[in-house]
This record gives structure tokens, C-alpha cells and sequence, in this order.
């Protein structure tokens, strides 16, 4: 469904009366207080409801024209609107629930968007598609037919950062807590500084280990007070050293592409400047990340409870919390592919007839996602593998 012009704010205006305009416009407002935080969690939290963020930017008058992504999401609004228009009455209560529960607390809309752009792709392919979650309770999501053939799809997100052992989230926090106290400290002895956090506990973004995050802040401050160079223990290894890339004369961006170079895809970098001093920091985990395994793991836990058995199952797995540099490594270096094609030797994928994969790349359009939207990765051994009429939806992308 395209929408261009007025036709957009209506379109999005429905969108938002479907969900409750007074939800709405207490959702903003929480989200604001939320992002005023601190300007790394403030910048991560439009990241991660940057699709509120389109929407509501859209509706208000603006001599901006709209992003790409910000057009692709208005047509997926608008395509909510005619889902909520064509389903039973049970099944508008049951999008309408989804849509207030995306918008509360951490949750976003991510899920229902990933749903909704799965549907579009499929139907652009050929394929008839309804909504069995919605209108039936299906525990699968989509009904796929084209011709006599039929397919499950279930949708579903996982994060990330179930295979990180530092959040992403828990940095934010951390860097906006001791932001400050770095700033004083390079007032007072100018000049050019890393300092790298091994952590081989990890740091984690739960509310039980917010103190954890009290602790290491304390520590960083502590070193830096004594003027010590290094400290360690089982929780977290500390490095202080002169900061030697020639980079460090660069602007941030500049400075923050050579630390990108230097640490690799997998580090936690910030940098704090005061007058003509400059603090970087660079942290990871003793582990490297394991996204991939989270992924099959999650897809080996869903698979049973959500297909019926009775039709050849697709899993659309959307992976959210990524960037654009681990979205690459993760595909460059066929680690999904490898986890994939494993999960789909489990008993647990016999109903599975081909995994994919997106992220917010795909979703948003930029140009370096997947060019058909998603990767696929068929599963030979099922018996509708081959089928003609599900080629489409389950050929392999690799």
C-alpha cells in the first residue's frame, strides 16, 4: 500500500488512532523524559524507537522531505491500518493489544513492523498471505498459499545482545555516568589518552546489574584520582596508556574510524574531549560475541511451540540491536549461514522448511542490506524443500 503526500498523515493519523491517541502522546513524552538521561542514552533511545520517531516526525508539517526509511515506514503504518480494516473483530482487538504492548515500556514496534514488511514481501512474490495470528490465533503468524500449496510463518525478534557479553545499552549508561568526571579529569592533565576495560564478566544492561555499572564507574574514577596506570581483578582489567594513533589529530569521526581499525568490529568505543585533551575509551568482553548462537538457540525454542506441524514452516528471524559493522561481519563471515544450516539438522526444525534473516538494515532500506530484503537459507531435507511454488519464499540466498 503507497502513500505519498497528505494521504501519508492520514494514513499515519489512523495508525495512531488505532493505538490510542492519548497512549501515543504519552509514549513520546516517556520517551523524551527517558532520552534526557544523558546524549548517549538520549541518542540510542531514538535509535532504538526511531520508528516513532518517523511516524510522528511525518505527522507534524516539516519543509524536510521524508527520509527513505522514514517513506518505508509510513507505507508499513499504512499497512497496518488496512490489516486493522480487513480482520474480524476479534482479530483487530488482537493487533490493536500487540500495538499498545509495543508501545510500552521497553518494548517497540519493531516486532509488528518486521510482521508487517515479512507479509509484504511475500504477497510481492506471488503469494497470498493472511494474517492467521491475528484473525485465527494461529500460533504462526502468516498462512502463506499460492496455488494448492501452503506455508507457515513465524516472525520473530531476537536481540543481539543475547550474544553480547558487553551491552550496548549498559556502555551508553556507563559512558554518560563518567562523561563528566572525564571531562575534569583531562582539564587538569591535558593531553591525548586510552583507556582499555577487559571485562570478563561482561556488563549487562538488567535492572540487577545497574550496580554493577556504580562499581566500575567508581573503579575508573579511583585509577584516575591515584594516577595509576592499570587495575585489575576478576570482575574487569584496566589499562591506562597515551593514546598513539595518528588519528588523534583528527576530528571524532576521524579519531573514531582509526579506533574502529585498530579494535576491530566487536569493541565499545567512546570519546570524550575538553580544551585540547582527548579520552578514549575501548572495552570488550573476554569472549568473543556469540550473535549467531543466540540465534539458533531462540530458534530452537520457538520452533516447536509455534509451527502446527501440518505445513512446511519458515522462520523469519528478525535480529535486532545490531549495527551496520556486526550486521556485515555476520554475514561476510557466514555465521549465520553456519548456525542456520545446524539448527536446521535439529529435531526441532522438522517442521522448518528454510530460516531468514533481517535486520534493521533491511528494514530501513539502506543500501547496504540484503538486496532481495533478507537472507534465506533453505533446508534440504524437508519434503517441500523443492516445491515449486514455494521457491520464492525458501530458495537459498547464498
Amino acid at each position: 500500500m503507497a502513500t505519498s503526500g497528505s494521504s501519508t498523515v492520514a494514513s499515519l493519523d489512523a495508525f495512531v488512532d488505532i493505538v490510542g491517541g492519548r497512549l501515543w502522546r504519552d509514549r513520546l513524552a516517556t520517551l523524551g523524559r527517558e532520552a534526557s538521561g544523558g546524549p548517549r542514552l538520549g541518542q540510542a533511545l531514538l535509535q532504538r524507537h526511531a520508528i516513532e520517531a518517523a511516524i510522528e516526525r511525518q505527522r507534524r508539517p516539516s519543509t524536510r522531505p521524508p527520509t527513505e526509511a522514514e517513506r518505508r515506514l509510513a507505507v508499513l503504518a499504512a499497512d497496518a491500518v488496512a490489516l486493522h480494516q480487513d480482520l474480524p473483530p476479534d482479530g483487530r482487538a488482537r493487533l490493536r493489544v500487540a500495538l499498545q504492548q509495543a508501545l510500552t515500556g521497553a518494548h517497540t514496534l519493531v516486532p509488528l513492523f518486521h510482521l508487517l514488511r515479512t507479509a509484504a514481501m511475500q504477497r510481492a512474490r506471488g503469494f497470498d498471505v493472511v494474517f492467521a495470528g491475528f484473525a485465527e490465533a494461529a500460533p504462526f503468524d502468516l498462512l502463506l498459499a499460492r496455488g494448492c500449496t501452503e506455508a507457515e510463518i513465524v516472525c520473530d525478534v531476537v536481540s543481539a545482545e543475547d550474544g553480547h557479553g558487553v551491552h550496548r545499552g549498559a556502555w551508553v549508561r556507563l559512558m554518560d555516568r563518567i562523561d563528566p568526571d572525564l571531562q575534569t579529569w583531562l582539564a587538569a592533565h591535558p593531553g591525548r589518552y586510552l583507556l582499555k576495560l577487559t571485562l570478563p564478566q561482561g556488563l549487562r544492561t538488567d535492572v540487577t546489574d545497574q550496580d554493577q555499572l556504580a562499581v566500575l564507574h567508581q573503579r575508573i574514577r579511583a585509577m584516575l584520582a591515584a594516577s595509576r596506570r592499570a587495575d585489575h581483578d576478576e570482575a574487569a582489567v584496566l589499562r591506562l596508556d597515551p593514546l598513539m594513533l595518528a588519528a588523534a589529530q583528527a576530528d571524532e569521526l576521524g579519531l573514531m574510524s582509526s579506533l574502529r581499525r585498530e579494535f576491530g568490529h566487536e569493541a565499545h568505543l567512546a570519546v570524550t574531549a575538553a580544551g585540547g585533551g582527548v579520552f578514549v575509551l575501548a572495552a570488550r568482553s573476554a569472549q568473543e560475541n556469540d550473535v549467531a548462537v543466540a540465534i539458533r538457540r531462540r530458534m530452537a525454542a520457538i520452533a516447536p511451540a509455534r509451527f502446527s506441524g501440518t505445513r512446511p514452516g519458515i522462520l523469519a528471524m528478525f535480529i535486532e540491536d545490531t549495527d551496520r559493522m556486526e550486521w556485515r561481519h555476520l554475514r561476510e563471515k557466514l555465521e549465520l549461514e553456519g548456525e542456520a544450516r545446524q539448527f536446521l539438522t535439529l529435531p526441532e526444525a522438522r517442521s522448518v522448511v528454510a530460516v531468514t534473516c533481517a535486520s534493521r538494515q533491511e528494514l530501513f532500506g539502506a543500501t547496504d542490506g540484503e538486496p532481495d530484503g533478507e537472507l534465506r537459507f533453505r533446508n534440504p531435507g524437508h519434503p517441500a524443500a523443492k516445491a515449486p511454488a514455494l521457491a520464492p519464499a525458501v530458495m537459498s540466498s547464498l
